[in-house]
């Protein structure tokens, strides 16, 4: 992933695979939205599934998760049209090809990520 247009390419495609699944966890949120509306929902008291409160919450918290990875993702194609992908934001040095692999929108080399 070391050439420019592989790590772009490898970012715009996590891109779309994280707006896909915020889209999923929009439509899993509005389900959970209309169930909940549903005065005849007694979900509180079922005892064989989890309730529509920590279903929502659920779906929250991975929609959080994700919504700041894009965020993540935006940034590093930022970094990438500024040149400055893959340098340390602490240290100035090169973060590592393989950290860049492993976690293509990294900020930090592994010393610094470390620390």
């Amino acid at each position: 992933m070391s050439d420019g247009v592989g790590v772009v390419e490898a970012l715009r495609a996590r891109a779309a695979e994280l707006d896909a699944l915020l889209a999923r966890l929009d439509a899993d949120d509005d389900a959970v939205r209309a169930d909940r509306a549903d005065q005849t929902a007694d979900d509180e008291h079922d005892p064989e599934g989890s309730t529509l409160s920590g279903e929502w919450q659920r779906i929250e918290a991975l929609r959080r998760s994700t919504a700041a990875e894009r965020a993540e993702v935006d940034a590093a194609l930022a970094r990438v049209a500024a040149g400055t992908y893959g340098v340390c934001v602490v240290c100035g040095a090169d973060i590592p090809e393989g950290r860049l692999e492993a976690r293509p929108f990294a900020t930090m080399c592994v010393v610094c990520a470390a620390a």
